[in-house]
């Protein structure tokens, strides 16, 4: 059992799922235009069974992904954090923000506290992206976190036929971008 983090940011908090996000995480999965990148839209069910993968992930191994809420209002608007599922290119910092948060520096600000966890806490050397070829919104955040292309990769089966690249940094590299 590891002990389960909450990161405060000034705008948001993000903590460990619970199942009290499911609607939201399944709403936000429904949408076409947020899930174009990340294999298209879920049923409720299989919203269900990654949603517990992520609070199992959390619990077996201390690293997946958080839910991130508005600190004002308690919103859930997406999910963000360290992820390394068994055959993973790396040790990576993914991110789904929901679409009508988008453009309001929500995913820069939940990406910058989870690169310091992963490399402050996790003690990560490296952290990669996983970014579909055609998502330059992805593109251009993983960019403002001073991550570069590093170039092609593959995913784990099922998700070996999706294009993916890998953007990344090292754990020096963060530091000299976080604490410039």
């Amino acid at each position: 059992m590891h002990l389960l983090p909450t990161l405060h940011t000034p705008r948001l908090i993000l903590r460990v799922p619970t199942l009290a996000d499911l609607d939201s995480w399944a709403a936000v999965m429904q949408d076409e235009e947020t899930c174009r990148y990340i294999g298209g839209r879920q049923p409720r069910s299989m919203v269900w069974r990654a949603l517990m993968c992520m609070i199992g992930a959390w619990h077996e191994t201390g690293v997946s992904m958080f839910s991130v809420l508005r600190r004002d209002t308690g919103e859930w608007i997406g999910r963000i954090g360290p992820w390394q599922p068994d055959g993973w290119p790396g040790r990576e910092i993914g991110w789904t923000i929901a679409r009508h948060a988008w453009g309001r520096g929500y995913a820069l600000e939940a990406a910058r506290a989870c690169m310091d966890y992963a490399v402050d806490v996790l003690a990560w050397d490296g952290i990669i992206h996983t970014i579909d070829p055609a998502n330059l919104a992805s593109q251009k955040l993983a960019q403002r976190l001073g991550s570069r292309r590093i170039g092609p990769g593959r995913l784990p089966p099922p998700h070996h036929e999706a294009p993916v690249e890998i953007w990344g940094q090292s754990a020096a590299e963060w530091r000299k971008v976080s604490r410039g």
